[in-house]
């Protein structure tokens, strides 16, 4: 994210923070050394609980920050925000951490509440940026990201199922699961991730991949846990681009049945770009599929407790070897 030199330059990066337009909504920026750090977005609290809020900056600790930037998206019917932003201000200071803005937003109006001056910020407050016009969208675009969603369902639409691809069901269907009483299982996880390695291949270089037969494989073998744990391993910084794409595309097409792992793929990588609400929207998915699959359950955890992304990247990098090893040998 570029730089920030006003409340209207943060207003208008929150929704390329979060992925959305939000509303009725608490978002909460970390700083590090003044650069943006992750960005958290909660449902606006009904009441005051002082648990979510000594969580939210628990995740702050965690994310090595030492300021915060908050906005409150007030929902209709809620007239001031002090009663929740008072003391989410107050647990935040008490572990060393700088609130350098907090704003409310209410009806498409602004104002600071950290500011005393009327001249500067009104009671009524002052009306919300133009995101289209504004510095940070021109430089966001500039750099090949896209424009926010409208909303949640904008973002939950955009991963949805497409219509079923009848011909790659058949494929599909005709693949046998690996039957691991047999020998011959690791030569079927090797053929497994050896797909998955051709169709980033492919994928890189055309943005589609017409070979059904390939799609119908690679679907297929995910369900293998090594399979899909060598495919999550694969990202990287050169290439996590295309994978965020090829996860997306893929998900869109696969039939119900085989949803889950690569939901929970493109929820991974999602998390490593600082995506987080589409890498739940994406574990909504997953859970769809699979209301019990371990490693959407693994990742909701992961990403409950605030862990930051290089973390869970390392974590995954550290892991590659050894799934590589065990498919491949050494």
């Amino acid at each position: 994210m570029t730089t920030l030199t006003s409340p209207h330059d943060l207003l208008a990066a929150v929704p390329f923070l979060v992925g959305y337009h939000p509303t009725s909504s608490l978002v909460i920026i970390s700083l590090k050394d003044e650069s943006l750090g992750m960005a958290m977005r909660v449902d606006y609290p009904e009441e005051i609980d002082i648990d979510q809020l000594d969580c939210l900056a628990t995740h702050l600790v965690k994310d090595g920050s030492d300021g915060a930037l908050l906005i409150a998206y007030l929902p209709d019917g809620v007239f001031d925000s002090e009663y929740l932003l008072a003391p989410l201000r107050q647990v935040i200071e008490l572990r060393g951490i700088c609130v350098r803005e907090c704003l409310e937003v209410r009806h498409q109006r602004w104002r600071s509440t950290l500011c005393s001056d009327p001249q500067c910020c009104p009671p009524d407050g002052k009306p919300m940026p133009d995101l289209a016009a504004s510095r940070i969208a021109a430089e966001q675009v500039a750099q090949g990201n896209p424009l926010p969603f409208h909303d949640l369902a904008q973002m939950r639409e955009s991963i949805s199922q497409e219509e079923i691809d009848l011909e790659l069901v058949k494929l599909i269907k005709k693949i046998k699961p690996i039957d691991y009483e047999k020998d011959s299982y690791k030569q079927l996880q090797r053929v497994g991730a050896i797909a998955v390695t051709d169709l980033v291949g492919i994928f890189t270089k055309e943005g589609i991949c017409d070979d059904k037969k390939l799609l119908a494989l690679v679907i297929a073998r995910l369900c293998d846990l090594q399979v899909r744990d060598y495919a999550m391993g694969i990202t990287d910084p050169q290439n996590i681009e295309t994978l965020w794409a090829m996860w997306r595309w893929l998900l869109r097409i696969t039939p119900k049945g085989f949803v889950a792992p690569i939901a929970s793929l493109f929820s991974a990588v999602c998390y490593e770009k600082g995506e987080g609400a589409l890498a739940q929207r994406a574990l909504d998915r997953a859970f769809q599929d699979d209301a019990n699959y371990a490693l959407a359950k693994l990742l909701r955890r992961v990403y409950a407790a605030g862990w930051p992304p290089a973390s869970f990247s390392n974590m995954r990098a550290d892991l590659h070897p050894k799934v590589c090893a065990s498919l491949f040998g050494q």
